[in-house]
């Protein structure tokens, strides 16, 4: 008894499904850094949009050291010292000053539509990372509607344990006032102790099981596991509410997974356009000024070295030009060959999300109408069960049967309350595993209220 006091001592005030919903959706840690992942693609999104900006690089360099060249033409192997003036006759190594600054801009201002392909790509991907926080969060509630379906059938089965208990110290203690009366043979207090031992272990098994449930919900929720406490009512409020009911509009063309999936092939299209944009032909304009001076003048005298600080000459140049690499044609057949193939796989998941969803919806009504059969049914189980528990304990009492035919009838009254708890989670299960499946969990969760 005192087992049985201190369990509903330990439990605080229920809480209802939607408001541990609200607390998942707020603290839950998955979604906290799914969320994070959603602002960095919007930070990448923001730095694609800047891929157009031009270069606009300013350069410097003040030099000592000879100017002693020699005709002929050469690749560029990185720096190269500038033939900036005619060949001499003589070898001439005498040391001179020079500097030079620069200014260059270099602009890729229209590459054929490769600029928008690329910000529908960056835009498309921050759709997709938020149709998967979205889906992630939709998941996330169907664990947490899981586990507190897993709660109320728990806390069923431990109030028919309770009951049990109660049960069988009323067995023992008749069987303690029959044996010494003489009535019953002493062995029967052995059975009936051992019959409520059991019971007492059942309930401790349940006991902790119930508990790991709550820790689960409390990992995901921030509640401390303590006050997760299921609404008993509720599963009466689902089965009084919409059994024999149409359980609202089924919408899976909006569904979180098949939007998500959705996202994922518009992603694919995006990236096949920016395939065959990206190497399409650029149109470059260039621009350049620059300042030159030297400590050899135009009659090719050595002046001083300081004479060779500050611009003596200034030039700039402009040019439009167009860059097109031939041998793209064969890298773009075989990037988009590659990127298609991909695109077709993200269409085929999409269409096999589709098909289950819709399996999924047709299981759960198979699944309603069967417990819904059981529900009708099981009432006359369980009452033909305990007036049959009842005439065992009274025969028993009256030394008209023995222990283990009472002990049977308890059983039979025990199996009876436990598949009715089981057919009531499962009704709940099925109506909750519809409205998941048919992105309808709103109309069911209003109906706790």
């Amino acid at each position: 008894m005192f087992i049985t006091a201190n369990i509903y001592a330990q439990q605080g005030p229920p809480i209802g499904l939607k408001t541990l919903l609200g607390n998942v959706s707020k603290k839950a840690p998955g979604l906290i850094t799914d969320s994070a992942v959603i602002l960095i693609k919007q930070a990448q999104a923001a730095e694609t949009r800047s891929n157009w900006l031009p270069n606009l690089r300013l350069n410097y360099q003040a030099d000592i050291g000879t100017n002693n060249n020699d005709a002929g033409p050469y690749f560029g192997f990185g720096i190269i010292p500038s033939n900036s003036r005619g060949v001499r006759v003589d070898n001439n190594t005498a040391t001179l000053s020079a500097n030079v600054g620069v200014a260059a801009l270099d602009w890729e201002i229209y590459n054929f539509g490769a600029y928008g392909a690329q910000n529908k790509v960056a835009g498309s991907d921050v759709q997709v990372q938020q149709n998967e926080f979205i889906q992630s969060k939709y998941q996330l509630q169907a664990y947490t509607i899981d586990n507190y379906l897993q709660l109320l059938r728990l806390q069923d089965f431990l109030d028919i344990q309770v009951r049990n208990i109660q049960r069988s110290q009323e067995i023992k203690r008749s069987v303690l006032s029959l044996a010494k009366s003489g009535v019953r043979p002493g062995v029967d207090t052995s059975i009936a102790e051992a019959e409520l031992s059991k019971a007492r272990l059942n309930y401790i098994e349940l006991s902790n099981q119930l508990k790991q449930v709550q820790l689960q919900l409390s990992a995901v929720s921030g509640l401390p596991y303590q006050r997760i406490v299921p609404d008993t009512t509720a599963a009466t409020k689902l089965i009084d509410n919409f059994m024999g009911r149409n359980v609202g509009t089924i919408d899976t063309a909006s569904h979180p997974l098949i939007n998500y999936y959705k996202s994922v092939y518009q992603n694919n299209l995006e990236r096949e356009d920016l395939v065959k944009k990206s190497y399409n032909p650029k149109i470059l304009l260039e621009g350049a000024v620059w300042g030159r001076g030297s400590s050899v003048d135009a009659t090719d005298h050595f002046n001083s070295l300081s004479d060779g600080f500050g611009f003596n000459r200034d030039n700039y140049l402009v040019g439009l030009g167009i860059s097109y690499n031939l041998f793209d044609l064969r890298r773009r057949k075989l990037k988009l060959s590659t990127q298609k193939t991909i695109t077709d796989y993200s269409r085929k998941r999409l269409q096999e999300v589709s098909d289950m969803l819709a399996i999924s919806v047709n299981q759960a009504d198979e699944e309603m109408n069967t417990a819904t059969q059981r529900l009708q049914e099981i009432p006359n189980q369980l009452r033909a069960a305990n007036a049959g528990y009842r005439q065992k304990l009274s025969l028993y009492k009256a030394g008209l049967t023995d222990i283990i035919e009472l002990n049977a009838a308890l059983n039979i009254l025990y199996r009876a309350e436990s598949d009715y708890a089981a057919a009531k989670y499962s009704y709940s299960h099925a109506l909750f595993q519809k409205a998941i499946t048919g992105n309808n969990v709103g109309q069911i969760l209003n109906s706790l209220n």
